[in-house]
């Protein structure tokens, strides 16, 4: 019966390789459906097979699942076949974590791990030891139990240091790094893992580290939210550059092997041909050779077919050619995202460093591409127009909901940028379909609810309801949880009461920076502290306390031009500063600080603050009696007014204009119990987004976002004179 089996297998993988995988899962089916018994372990290895070949190519999870938990029964009348049990379990894990079973799935890894405890201190016995571990530190993850990820992660450390095997070592200080980031309790621990890291990747052999591609990219991304977190934008922007050519390098390569696959699709086809010449045959059979080497040196071996038992660690879509960036060698065979998220993740590190520098060309460009990419990804996972949460299969909400929050991320720097350039309508389009995102998957974006009032305030400051933006941004300050974020949104509102300039006003914008600024010191970077001297200064300017507000100014300047680097801040910042000096009698700074600012407010089009600058230098111009320049300056001012108005009339008349600044939430499907569970099972509903960049692993709790990088308060701040 062996031969039987033999060959029913190499029928299935010639159906397989051919992309027939119903006939191949039937001809595996047929082995254990036979009423003539064989061996168990052929039986095993066959319902492994199956098990893999549905995770791959299916959602039908919990029939793989059946297979697995089948061949686990087999397996314990067996004493030895030390691999199978490895391999049964890991794909058993796998099925678990698919369906959100987290207790089964960690006490199984457990099993594991004891089971490569009594293999000894051999190779194999710790690659799988390495194996189960990671997928434990994932499972622990989603019950929120950091502390015990790290642990799991540092006996996977361990293990690959005791085989000298680097590549494994930097998978796991990668991953313990990435947990740190996710939970930022100590931010020594977080720098002695970043610096871990660097030491583990410059031990690999150069040429070894050019074959580690997804690591690369994951190792590079972490730095690179590490340094968006403490606010080290230039050494981020340095991170992002290495980035982004390597990913042009490898998208080059992609292509130029999709070009040879399809001639490899022409030469197979000729091949079936069964009346072909013999010397045609001999040449296509050449050639088809050459093409399959240059295809697997451009993407790999596994890209060819030659896939390994256990599936992609993240989901079960089938992927096109690739499009995998592996982190760890068999049998962990993780990766981190699917390629096409990384490089959507590089495009957004991009935008979120290039915005605030109003690179707004090729950031629109990278939105776009970001946002077609990602809405092609989630038709894989099922989601097209009319699809909500509750429509999802189980298997796929974790990985949608990854893609669906780098979506609304993209979105988020859309709607900042159109506002920046004070084009309101394709703000409130973007706006508007970032609410319908939140509508239709409220409890996958239910970090999301949070900036999306964020920027209902953003948009309402931008058009001049300042009354409106203060509700909102004070709205968003309680619909999140981090600190950083609740800071950012109070200044925000801070501002909108300041231009409002009533004293009441001034006495809420007191309470809402003065308990920031007395804490400011406990921020991670520098980023609450320069917006909060921003808004405090200017406070102290329209309260005349021109000295204080000097000082304060100056110092938050500073801080932002030598470490934020955000030139719509210190735009904001000189125009403030230029209008204090003018107040101040100092004509000569003045000038020089508003045409500074000036300057920055045309490369940002950003019109109000052009109209705030040249009002100040046509009250400078009259206080020196300089007519020629007042005059021209005048004629200047009103063209751009009546441009900005003309802009926020065309906002006005837009039907969904009072949908957005209207002061009450904008309300969403809710679900009912049922639907409730069924979205919140398993780990999908747990990303965490503590950070914006932090996608990726599984957490306890949704975390809203502290994004907007840069600060785009006080852009309009004094429409009102």
């Amino acid at each position: 019966m062996d031969g039987v089996a033999e060959g029913l297998w190499e029928l299935a993988d010639l159906h397989e390789k051919n992309g027939e995988i119903a006939k191949s899962v039937k001809c595996l089916e047929a082995i254990c459906q036979s009423t003539v018994s064989f061996l168990p372990v052929i039986e095993v290895k066959t319902r492994l097979r199956i098990a893999s070949l549905l995770l791959k190519h299916s959602n039908i999870v919990n029939h793989a699942k059946s297979h697995l938990e089948r061949s686990q029964l087999l397996l314990k009348s067996i004493p030895s076949c030390f691999e199978l049990k490895c391999r049964a379990y890991s794909l058993l894990s796998q099925c678990y974590h698919l369906v959100g079973a987290v207790p089964s799935q960690k006490q199984l890894l457990n099993k594991g791990l004891e089971l490569t405890a009594s293999f000894g201190d051999k190779f194999s016995g710790k690659l799988w030891s390495c194996n189960f571990n990671s997928q434990l530190a994932n499972a622990l993850i989603i019950e929120g139990d950091y502390q015990g990820s790290v642990s799991a992660l540092e006996q996977g450390y361990v293990s690959a240091s005791e085989m000298y095997y680097p590549e494994l070592q930097m998978f796991f200080a990668t991953s313990v790094l990435h947990v740190h980031l996710m939970q930022w309790d100590d931010g020594s621990l977080v720098e002695s893992a970043v610096s871990r890291c660097n030491e583990v990747w410059e031990s690999i052999d150069l040429d070894r580290r050019e074959q580690c591609v997804g690591l690369f990219f994951y190792n590079e991304l972490l730095h690179i939210f590490y340094l968006l977190r403490i606010c080290e934008y230039k050494n981020a922007g340095q991170h992002i550059d290495k980035l982004d050519a390597a990913m042009k390098t490898d998208l080059e390569k992609l292509q130029h092997a999709r070009e040879l696959a399809k001639e490899l699709n022409i030469v197979n086809e000729g091949l079936r041909q069964s009346d072909l010449p013999h010397r045609d045959r001999q040449t296509l059979s050449t050639r088809r050779i050459q093409l399959e080497v240059e295809i697997s040196s451009l993407v790999g071996p596994e890209s060819m077919g030659q896939e390994v038992l256990e599936p992609a660690y993240f989901g079960n879509v089938k992927r096109e050619l690739g499009d995998r960036l592996e982190l760890a060698p068999h049998p962990i065979d993780g990766e981190w995202l699917p390629k096409s998220a990384v490089y959507s993740l590089v495009d957004l590190m991009v935008v979120i460093l290039g915005r605030p520098k109003g690179l707004f060309k090729d950031c629109a460009k990278r939105i776009q591409t970001g946002v077609n990419t990602i809405r092609a990804e989630l038709v894989k996972y099922g989601i097209t127009d009319g699809t909500s949460e509750v429509d999802l299969q189980h298997s796929a909400i974790w990985m949608a909901g990854v893609y669906l929050m780098i979506l609304m991320q993209f979105l988020e720097n859309k709607v900042a940028m159109e506002l920046t350039r004070s084009e309101f309508v394709e703000a409130q389009e973007a706006l508007l379909e970032m609410k319908s995102w939140f509508n239709r998957f409220p409890t996958i974006l239910q970090a999301c609810e949070s900036i999306i009032e964020m920027l209902r305030g953003q948009y309402a400051h931008c058009v001049a309801c300042y009354s409106e933006a203060a509700y909102h941004f004070v709205e968003a300050s309680k619909l999140t949880e981090s600190k950083s974020a609740q800071a950012m949104c109070e200044i925000y509102a801070a501002v909108s009461y300041i231009c409002i300039g009533d004293a009441d006003s001034y006495a809420k914008v007191l309470e809402l920076v003065g308990p920031i600024y007395r804490t400011i010191d406990s921020f991670v970077g520098v980023r609450e502290k320069t917006s909060a001297l921003l808004a405090y200064g200017f406070l102290l300017m329209r309260q005349e306390n021109l000295q204080e507000a000097r000082v304060r100014l100056a110092s938050g300047l500073q801080t932002t031009h030598t470490t934020i680097g955000n030139l719509q801040l210190v735009s904001q910042y000189l125009t403030v500063l230029g209008n204090l000096a003018l107040a101040l009698h100092d004509t000569s700074q003045a000038r020089e600080i508003l045409r500074s600012s000036l300057t920055l407010a045309k490369k940002l089009y950003d019109i109000p603050t052009q109209i705030w600058v040249l009002s100040n230098l046509t009250a400078l111009y009259e206080q020196v009696d300089e007519k020629a320049n007042e005059t021209a300056n005048r004629e200047y001012e009103k063209k751009k007014a009546d441009e900005l108005q003309k802009r926020l009339s065309k906002a006005y008349a837009s039907a969904h204009h009072v949908e957005l600044i209207e002061k009450s939430k904008f309300q969403v499907r809710r679900l009912n119990d049922t639907d409730i569970k069924r979205a919140m099972a398993g780990p999908s509903m747990k990303v965490d987004l503590d950070i914006p960049e932090s996608v990726g692993l599984s957490s306890s709790a949704p975390r809203p976002s502290s994004r907007l990088m840069d600060v785009d308060i006080g852009k309009r701040v004094t429409r009102r004179g």
